[in-house]
């Protein structure tokens, strides 16, 4: 029976971060999702992608960002206390070594359909989550971590930052010769979250100050030059490139509010683990959630829209339930710095969206997209494509701090538990 979750359940004067009632439901979704994607685990190796029911689907492409994420959302949970994570940390790892990781050219492939090569581009947006995924294993004690942080700092290193920048660049073919001349946001934004990561789990200073390079260009640079929205797409040297249209999945033209909650959130946790010097760190992430949450929320018909033109005006108006997990976690996170009535109020509007719309309480885990009458859809997605944004979501309001606090999580994830 799922928990009710109704915004007038509490009064309005407390906060859902403390009510015991609303962590209990977080750590009960939490473990039903754990426990839908371990059906993802292959025999021969890799990992499912799952249809809505859990069961596998026919195709065996996997793609880096995949296996990746699975690493780390299970090295969360194993940090969390949950049971039986194991086993997904270590046929992902052992995976991204044996099959991702290219003997030949060095760096880590993007797709493979079992043995063999499905896409051999070497992309920055995959190589950065493999540092995440290392990072998130080194943590969770996993033998082989340090092993592939190395191997993929390296590659980081030579092939993908420009330090004249203090930026990633983003795609070359599998020899390292050139793909494309495209800059791009996207991948810089998780590289944020890899490099906080690794601080986290090596203590490398060089990682934290690199997070904080790519935050000042895109929320101290980018964001004040453009109404607090955040620019996508960009040309060799860094200017932004306006008229850009690549996948409108993936590189969609104008900007992306989902992006702007993750990076206001990875920002007040870059500060958080620098020590919350006295700057404008908060004020700026707080500016620009506040303008994504105001510009995308969808007033007819609830949720947060995809796309943005540069003026805020709705682009794309599909709804995914991603940019509402990237929401709750950048409204956990300003609560938990400040206790103010009106981010108690997205918070709550947000969780009995994603309660009523995109959890789903027969199977476990989340529908990636709902259509105009709010009923799960398959346009651009095959089956439930991963577990990452959507147990973030539950597990960032149970953490105690504004960083990931893996080592606080497991005691805060069991207090909340059912």
């Amino acid at each position: 029976m799922r928990q009710p979750l109704a915004s007038d359940d509490l009064s309005p004067d407390s906060f859902w971060l403390d009510d015991p009632t609303h962590r209990a439901w977080l750590a009960m979704d939490t473990r039903r999702q754990f426990d839908f994607f371990r059906t993802s685990l292959a025999a021969d190796g890799g990992f499912h992608v799952l249809g809505y029911d859990g069961v596998p689907l026919e195709s065996r492409v996997q793609e880096l960002h995949t296996t990746t994420r699975l690493v780390h959302s299970y090295a969360l949970g194993r940090a969390a206390g949950e049971v039986n994570c194991e086993a997904m940390i270590d046929q992902g790892m052992a995976y991204l070594w044996s099959h991702h990781r290219d003997n030949a050219h060095g760096g880590y492939l993007w797709a493979l359909d079992g043995s063999q090569i499905h896409d051999e581009r070497k992309l920055a947006y995959g190589h950065v989550f493999v540092l995440l995924a290392g990072s998130s294993a080194r943590m969770a004690g996993h033998p082989e971590a340090d092993r592939l942080i190395d191997d993929v700092s390296e590659i980081l290193d030579k092939h993908y930052w420009e330090d004249d920048h203090g930026l990633f660049a983003d795609e070359w073919n599998r020899d390292w010769t050139p793909f494309s001349t495209y800059r791009g946001m996207n991948a810089n934004m998780h590289g944020v979250e890899a490099l906080l990561a690794a601080f986290e789990a090596t203590g490398r200073d060089r990682y934290l100050n690199r997070a904080g390079r790519i935050l000042n260009f895109f929320l101290r640079r980018m964001a004040p030059a453009h109404g607090f929205r955040l620019p996508e797409h960009y040309t060799k040297d860094w200017q932004v490139d306006p008229g850009y249209s690549g996948n409108p999945m993936f590189r969609p033209a104008g900007t992306t509010p989902g992006h702007s909650f993750e990076l206001g959130r990875l920002m007040l946790q870059h500060w958080d683990l620098s020590g919350r010097p006295v700057n404008d760190a908060p004020a700026i992430a707080r500016r620009v959630i506040e303008t994504a949450l105001t510009d995308a929320w969808d007033q007819q018909r609830g949720g947060l829209v995809y796309t943005l033109d540069f003026s805020g005006k709705h682009a794309i108006p599909s709804r995914y339930w991603w940019p509402v997990t990237e929401a709750i976690g950048a409204l956990a996170s300003l609560i938990k710095l400040e206790r103010k009535s009106k981010d108690e109020l997205w918070y709550r509007k947000l969780w009995d969206f994603a309660d009523q719309y995109f959890v789903d309480h027969r199977h476990g885990g989340w529908f990636p997209e709902i259509d105009d009458e709010g009923e799960p859809a398959r346009t651009q997605f095959m089956g439930k494509p991963d577990i990452y944004h959507s147990v973030q979501a539950t597990l960032f309001p149970l953490t105690p701090g504004l960083s990931r606090a893996m080592d606080e999580l497991g005691s805060s994830f069991a207090k909340s538990g059912t």
